[in-house]
This record gives C-alpha cells, sequence and structure tokens, in this order.
C-alpha cells in the first residue's frame, strides 16, 4: 500500500498530462501530493524531512508553473530536489561529521559505521546522478519526453533500491543471531 500511496501523485500527474497537458497535470500533481502527505500523516503521525522538503518543493514550483504559465519550473523541481539531498547527506559528513541516513534509519537498521558511510555516499551518488540527468532531460528534451521519463525514469530509483537492499542485507544479524546476542547481554 505504502509504494502505491508513493507513486500515486506521479501516475496521476501523468495521467493528467496525457489527458489535458502540463498545468492541468501539474495542478493534479500538487493536490495529490497533498493529499498524499495527509495520509501518510495520518498513518504514521509524522512526516520525514524528505516528504516535507517533497511537499514543500511541489507546492512552490507547480504555483510557479501555473501563474507564471512557465512548464520549465515543474521540470526542474526534481533536479533542485535530487541536488539538495546531495549537498545535505555531504555537508552532513563533510562539515557535521555525523552520517544523516545512520541518524535517521540507525533505530531500524544495525549495520557497522562503515556500510552506513558507503550507504551515505552511495546516496550522494545516486541524487547527483537524478539530479544531473533530470536536469539534461528538461533541458534538451520536449516536455513530452520529460513527462515519458518522469514516469519511465522510476526504474533508476527502483534499481537503487534493490541493489542498496541486496548491499545491506549482507550485513543484517538473522533472528538467531539477534536471540544469542540478547542473551549474552542479559547474562552479563
Amino acid at each position: 500500500m505504502k509504494i502505491l500511496l508513493d507513486f500515486l501523485p506521479i501516475l496521476l500527474f501523468f495521467g493528467a498530462y496525457k489527458l489535458y497537458g502540463i498545468y492541468v497535470g501539474t495542478a493534479v500533481l500538487m493536490a495529490a501530493t497533498v493529499v498524499q502527505m495527509g495520509v501518510t500523516y495520518a498513518l504514521e503521525r509524522k512526516l520525514q524531512t524528505l516528504q516535507k522538503a517533497t511537499l514543500a518543493l511541489v507546492l512552490v514550483f507547480g504555483t510557479l508553473t501555473l501563474v507564471l504559465q512557465d512548464e520549465r519550473f515543474i521540470k526542474w523541481k526534481p533536479t533542485v530536489l535530487y541536488a539538495a539531498m546531495a549537498i545535505a547527506l555531504a555537508v552532513t559528513v563533510w562539515a557535521f561529521k555525523k552520517n544523516f541516513l545512520k541518524m535517521v534509519l540507525g533505530s531500524q537498521l544495525e549495520l557497522p559505521d562503515a556500510v552506513w558511510m558507503r550507504l551515505n555516499w552511495a546516496w550522494v551518488s545516486y541524487c547527483l546522478f537524478m539530479s544531473v540527468i533530470n536536469g539534461y532531460v528538461a533541458y534538451a528534451f520536449s516536455t513530452d519526453a520529460w513527462v515519458d521519463f518522469k514516469l519511465w525514469g522510476y526504474v533508476f530509483p527502483l534499481a537503487f533500491i534493490v541493489g542498496q537492499g541486496l548491499y545491506v542485507s549482507r550485513y543484517l544479524k538473522s533472528d538467531s543471531e539477534v536471540v544469542e546476542v540478547q542473551s549474552k547481554e542479559r547474562g552479563r
């Protein structure tokens, strides 16, 4: 259900764009993202930082697109989002000596620090790649091609997440290992 909720705004945008054009598609994307975040908040009682940033950027760039009747704004929103994510992840490590991924996911995954660091740099690289490729498609191709890229380009995040899951799975402890560690800790 969560994956459907995550992809629903882009699917609705794609459908509205194909039927009515970029401006209706943008309005539908804005409304669907607000609904998506509302449902997410109702289910989880919070929004993650990335969800808040996504909502803000969709609303700001969507509003600029509609008010100025200039499709470039909505086309460049993913480039700005991915670049901001890459910069935030890199600055957090370089300037603050913190690993943002570990801070956010460390309570859910127990991984060695070196693995967290490799994951962080993988995310920086992935976000830079997505920022550059979206910027290239938005600049060099038609709006039709960009919209098709937005839909079919979801292969990139899916491949990245699957690859990341396969990488992380090597470092996860099995249930029996967790029980063994807990038993040893109680015996101390």
